[in-house]
């Protein structure tokens, strides 16, 4: 069997064309406008069929299953991000995560009424949600360049307290994300705000990341939380 090359696209199936990948991209892209419009649960696969003018047979060659449309989501989202967040300039690492995170909602912001409606896909289930295995990929994407705003900071802590700390701001980016995904003020005003919030209160806290007690903190923490959401058990248990 011919294997597919190498430099092809993720997501893509083997051997794909340029008329293929027009064709995915266009059936990509009917299937994320519906489940805008008329939400996850409401949308069939035989709906973006009928939307896009094929038949159900082509739709499932290139997607098999609503997920695979989630997980091409997430795989452009988090290759956007990626490229953009290239420019963050060096600084202190508070300043860098909120370059990294104001990049973010910024990415997201043309698909946010798709990712609205995906909010108990993102958020649901261990198999389908931001933390499942297939999303692992696009998830690692995101949460390195959180690692790297903390890592390669002017003010960079050591590093196994930066790595921890790097997850943990990853985290609060995904709390924040959240929040603006079902802020209901108007033009999301409440989400500004809690950024603006989050820019204030940055400040401070950097200056107890230097103190060893909350240092040793957020190591532990950390354990707890890469087990528990990056299903990482082999970075042991914190006593206690």
């Amino acid at each position: 069997m011919k294997s597919a090359p190498s430099g092809r696209g993720r997501g893509r199936p083997p051997g794909l064309t340029p008329r293929g990948a027009e064709t995915r991209r266009r059936l990509y892209q009917t299937a994320v406008r519906l489940i805008a419009a008329r939400g996850w649960q409401a949308t069939t696969l035989r709906d973006v069929a009928r939307e896009a003018g094929v038949s159900a047979g082509l739709l499932y060659r290139y997607f098999p299953s609503k997920q695979a449309v989630v997980l091409a989501l997430y795989d452009e989202l988090s290759a956007e991000y990626q490229a953009r967040a290239e420019t963050m300039a060096p600084g202190n690492w508070r300043d860098r995560f909120l370059y990294t995170l104001e990049r973010s909602l910024e990415v997201q912001a043309p698909h946010r009424g798709t990712l609205a409606e995906l909010v108990p896909v993102l958020v649901g289930t261990a198999n389908e949600g931001v933390f499942a295995p297939g999303t692992a990929f696009s998830r690692q994407r995101v949460h390195a360049v959180f690692g790297r705003a903390v890592l390669e900071a002017a003010d960079a802590p050591p590093p196994e307290v930066g790595a921890a700390l790097g997850r943990l701001l990853y985290l609060l980016h995904l709390a924040i994300t959240l929040w603006w995904l079902l802020d209901k003020s108007p033009g999301q005003r409440a989400t500004n705000q809690l950024v603006a919030l989050t820019r204030r209160a940055l400040p401070l806290f950097a200056f107890t990341v230097r103190i060893r007690a909350v240092r040793s903190l957020i190591v532990r923490a950390d354990v707890l939380f890469r087990e528990a959401l990056f299903d990482d058990v082999s970075s042991g248990r914190p006593e206690g």
